[in-house]
């Protein structure tokens, strides 16, 4: 079957469609309360610095509970454990809610909520990455794989600008509007049935539940990917800074910041749909690096712009050079580690993902409270680009790989 007839197939698929939706919802949720909760620590504060402890808050529970989280998706139904996930979080935005109609909104407040929205995104992403390929078969995996990064963006540009649309109502309405779709999020992914039955379960011991570092750590080539996307989007990311530059350098309204928190998502979801129809075959290591780098250049271009008109087609470029280095990532994860793993390597997985944008995010706001936003963003782009040259002599079997490996390990 050719790629064009294959991508909406997959999409018409009963179980990957109710997969794809639950996670357009679920991310979508995400990215307005994060817009909300940025914007309104802002308005509170009027502080970069609080702005990256929000950011801090989320990184935290994924750092104590990233091990518990791999373990538990390996050990449990993994549709119960999204479903918790996303109905904790939707009552975490009713209480916001609630907060915030009464008056009693503070950061102490938000901090909270973030940690628990920490918490909770900490056992959904692994266990929802390590669901995946229990519904659909392993040559579908690949372009499956971009397809669900292509529902994560397609969220990325409607939650924020829908966030931003929502907070000029109020905090109260938009944290109300989060509250009832993780609700439905977890109805959809209460209907999913799977294709490929359990692994047998391995007994719980200390060993298991630290199985996944041991694995990745013997697997170069996703070691490599892994720690590259990582570090690059620790030092690349604008995303805590973007409440800075939407009111200070280019002097825009809540509705401006969602339209700049949605650009790269514009960008992720264009590349994500070319390489769900146009799946990358060759030379993937090499073009994992050249994104990265590409991302870094994209980065230092934003940081300087003061022209809202330059800086959303700088933002729209590095969502689609990111996208390309998750799709290679992922795609290595899930077709080189046995089901019976997937939870923990998935795990581990989503550690660096989230230190990647949560820590990232903590270090953009420390960096422009010491030196101004405009330098933290230049440095990061620029070290960005560093780090991809780096890693491509640190890891060459990563740079020299051609092609995916041809099946689920």
């Amino acid at each position: 079957m050719s790629a064009v007839q294959d991508t909406p197939s997959l999409l018409r698929h009963n179980g990957f469609g109710l997969f794809w939706s639950a996670r357009v919802l679920s991310t979508g949720c995400f990215q307005i309360i994060s817009v909300v909760i940025g914007w309104q620590i802002y308005d509170l504060t009027r502080s970069a610095l609080h702005l990256g402890l929000v950011g801090l808050c989320q990184f935290l529970p994924m750092l104590a509970l990233t091990i518990p989280a791999g373990h538990i998706a390996d050990r449990f139904d993994r549709r119960t454990v999204v479903r918790c996930c996303q109905m904790v979080a939707g009552l975490t935005g009713a209480a916001l809610a609630f907060a915030s109609w009464q008056g009693m909104i503070s950061p102490t407040i938000i901090f909270a909520a973030a940690v628990v929205i920490g918490a909770c995104r900490t056992f959904e992403m692994p266990t929802t990455a390590a669901l995946l390929p229990m519904i659909v078969s392993p040559p579908q995996l690949p372009r499956a794989l971009a397809l669900s990064a292509s529902a994560i963006q397609t969220a990325t540009i409607i939650g924020p600008a829908l966030g931003g649309l929502l907070y000029i109502i109020g905090p109260g309405p938009a944290y109300l509007f989060v509250a009832l779709f993780y609700g439905l999020a977890s109805i959809l992914v209460s209907r999913l049935r799977i294709l490929v039955p359990p692994a047998v379960r391995e007994p719980a011991t200390l060993r298991s539940v630290f199985s996944g570092f041991s694995f990745i750590r013997s697997r170069p080539i996703i070691l490599g990917a892994i720690s590259l996307d990582m570090v690059a989007v620790l030092l690349g990311g604008a995303t805590a800074l973007l409440p800075i530059y939407a009111r200070d350098i280019l002097h825009t309204n809540a509705l401006g910041l969602g339209v700049l928190r949605a650009s790269p998502a514009l960008g992720a979801l264009s590349m994500s749909l070319i390489l769900a129809r146009w799946p990358l075959e060759r030379r993937v290591g090499l073009k994992m690096f050249a994104a990265v780098a590409l991302f870094g250049l994209a980065t230092i271009v934003f940081g300087l712009s003061s022209w809202f008109a330059l800086s959303l087609p700088a933002l729209v470029v590095m969502g689609a050079a990111d996208v390309v280095s998750v799709v290679v990532r992922s795609t290595l994860v899930q077709l080189g580690t046995p089901d019976a793993m997937r939870g923990r390597v998935s795990a581990v997985n989503a550690m660096f993902v989230g230190t990647s944008n949560q820590l990232g995010e903590f270090e953009s706001g420390l960096t422009a409270a010491l030196l101004g936003p405009v330098e933290a963003v230049v440095l990061g782009g620029l070290g960005t680009i560093l780090v991809a040259l780096a890693w491509s002599r640190l890891f060459k079997p990563l740079s020299d790989a051609d092609r995916f490996p041809s099946r689920s390990a």
